[in-house]
């Protein structure tokens, strides 16, 4: 998958394995996956890899790198980035239907001036019978 090699630290894995049918966190082992980036500026790539993929002529999936300021992301949150699957019919600007595979989204945590210190990856769903299973992993070096 992809072209380029990078560094995997199991603490920054933020999705393993598992279809997503509905909006919600990204989890890990079951449970809501959210890390501690610290107060400073964060940069990192999320490395998406999508094993598989309903896109039927109504399915959209957004896969949301979110920032907050509280653990439980129960304050303000904040989009860092954002990267969007599906249908062409249904994708912004009529993109290319998606295709299993990696997908690499750099981000930081740096918005507005505003530093995040929790970030985590959530997904809006929509469609007919929407389905991804991906794995979500982030890597500093890139």
């Amino acid at each position: 998958m992809g072209q380029r090699i990078f560094n995997q630290d199991k603490e920054l894995i933020f999705k393993d394995a598992g279809a997503v049918t509905a909006d919600g966190a990204a989890t890990v082992d079951g449970s809501a996956k959210i890390i501690k980036v610290g107060a400073g500026r964060f940069e990192a790539v999320m490395l998406i890899d999508v094993s598989a993929i309903t896109v039927g002529a109504d399915n959209v999936y957004n896969i949301i790198i979110q920032g907050s300021n509280t653990a439980d992301f129960s304050g303000a949150k904040e989009n860092l980035a954002v990267l969007n699957l599906g249908n062409t019919a249904v994708r912004p600007g009529g993109a290319i239907t998606s295709l299993i595979g990696r997908y690499e989204v750099p981000f930081h945590t740096d918005i507005n001036d505003v530093i995040y210190d929790y970030v985590r990856v959530y997904v809006d769903v929509a469609g007919t019978t929407p389905s991804v299973n991906f794995k979500a992993w982030a890597s500093t070096k890139y």
